[in-house]
């Protein structure tokens, strides 16, 4: 009892620092100095807001985004046409080191510190290479990491105080029901949020099954992924669009390929759930009726927070505020969650900081790193050929399975605004913003290192004692499940 003050006080004097650190980085990142730039142009796109990459963009016309592509700050040359090919080498290393490091270094990689090293020593060199010729690259890609940070960091740790205990009936009607829940649930909490919330009940609901090996799979498939596409909240990539300038509601345009890729998703894991359910054997399933607890959510002060994140990133474009109250808004719910959540409540989560971290340490490489890659994609996309909606749909889904489908939502928008057609949303059509929002947010799932929460999930359900596949083994079989739906949303949606 006697350490009680001072851990809250330690708490307050963190979250006093952190206000701090954004107050300092926005007053660099907002500063006229910053914004003119020091050279040929910026990297970054070109909004008709603010510039600072709100929501209150509205992208409207094709000016925006497509005049980046040719011209920085007033009206020089963009650098995108100046820097040679070798300046994308260091994104590259880095998404390479990010997707075969985990396999061939596996203990080495575990290390935050070791991912933070990495990423720096191959972001930083980017960085001070940029600066000279156009400081404005580099303090923007400052500031969208800031503000990257700091939602997936407020979401992470809001919903690591909501627990939900029980254990109910498992029937397949029971978890289609869940990962439905976890679907919806995601553009709400992020898809990290939705899935640390619900895995751990679902795996306990199952406990007294058998045969359910692939409970975790389409878990991944729809709650860890394709759940996540109807708001900037619920995936990295989608909120990079919206600091970019896509505006916020702007994602529901997504709705009908959301409901088809979950709609036949679920289809498919109920109609296999029902069949491995058949495999149980009797006593198990009286063990499963038996030993059943109703669901209760507990933390639920921390609902509230999670709506201040929605209004902290909603009103600053509402507004014509600053953006700093975007900042400070979501790093104040996540401190006062960290205050008034028990710890008793987090450690039963299981709750650790090491995922967020892990995502802070290798995102300050990316973004540095990636500057270089999105400047040229903007300012020569259009000398790689690709014009056709469905092209963007599978190269940006392709890459994301195995690159981080973050950076590759940025890498293949500004390839979009680079082509130079008229566009209805930040210079890029809308069917193409659509093709690229949708292939990153739902390929993701065709690999463990797709996105952030799959790894999470495999660990939890290892943890559980449940058998997951290897690393192509997962890919086979999302490669069976996944992709006849993507086929049917290509000829459906973008033909």
């Amino acid at each position: 009892m006697l350490d009680q003050p001072l851990t809250r006080r330690r708490r307050l004097l963190a979250f006093a620092g952190i206000c701090s650190f954004l107050l300092f980085a926005w007053s660099l990142l907002a500063s006229p100095a910053s914004a003119t730039g020091s050279g040929t142009g910026s990297a970054a796109p070109a909004h008709s807001g603010s510039g600072s990459g709100s929501g209150a963009t509205t992208g409207s016309g094709s000016g925006s985004g497509s005049a980046a592509s040719a011209h920085g700050h007033g009206g020089k040359k963009h650098i995108g046409h100046t820097l040679p090919m070798w300046s994308v080498l260091p994104f590259a290393a880095l998404l390479l080191c990010i997707a075969l490091l985990p396999v061939l270094a596996e203990h080495w990689w575990e290390s935050n510190r070791n991912k933070g090293i990495v990423a720096l020593l191959l972001g930083l060199p980017v960085a001070i290479y940029l600066w000279p010729q156009d400081n404005h690259a580099v303090l923007h890609a400052l500031h969208e990491y800031v503000a990257f940070i700091a939602l997936l960091g407020a979401l992470y740790i809001i919903s690591g105080g909501l627990l939900l205990r029980g254990d109910i009936k498992a029937t397949p009607g029971i978890n289609a029901t869940f990962l439905g829940t976890g679907a919806v649930l995601a553009n709400f909490i992020g898809t990290t949020g939705a899935a640390m919330l619900l895995i751990r009940p679902l795996l306990r609901t199952n406990s007294q099954r058998k045969h359910t090996r692939h409970i975790p799979i389409f878990f991944i498939f729809i709650v860890a992924n394709m759940g996540g596409m109807l708001t900037p909240l619920g995936d990295p990539p989608l909120f990079l669009g919206f600091l970019r300038g896509v505006p916020f509601f702007w994602t529901l345009k997504l709705l009908p390929i959301w409901g088809t890729a979950v709609g036949l998703c679920l289809i498919v894991f109920y109609f296999w759930d029902r069949r491995a359910y058949a495999r149980e054997a009797a006593e198990d399933l009286v063990l499963d009726s038996t030993q059943q607890q109703p669901l209760s959510l507990v933390g639920k002060a921390n609902i509230l927070l999670l709506l201040g994140v929605i209004a902290s990133v909603l009103v600053p474009s509402m507004l014509g505020v600053s953006d700093i109250v975007r900042e400070v808004g979501m790093v104040l719910m996540a401190v006062i969650s960290l205050v008034i959540t028990p710890k008793a409540l987090r450690k039963e989560n299981n709750f650790t900081f090491h995922p967020i971290v892990e995502v802070a340490a290798l995102f300050i490489g990316i973004f540095l790193a990636m500057a270089p890659a999105t400047a040229i994609l903007q300012a020569r996309g259009a000398e790689l050929g690709m014009t056709k909606v469905w092209q963007f749909f599978w190269a940006t889904g392709l890459l994301s399975s195995f690159l981080d489908n973050a950076p590759t939502y940025v890498s293949f928008l500004s390839l979009a605004q680079g082509i130079g057609l008229r566009g209805d949303v930040v210079g890029v059509p809308t069917r193409m913003l659509e093709a690229i929002s949708a292939g990153s947010v739902l390929m993701g799932a065709n690999s463990y290192i797709g996105n952030g929460p799959n790894f999470m999930v495999k660990a939890i359900a290892d943890e559980a004692k449940i058998k997951m596949p290897n690393f192509f083994g997962y890919m086979l079989m999302a490669a069976l499940v996944l992709w006849p739906i993507f086929g049917v949303i290509t000829v459906v949606f973008f033909r």
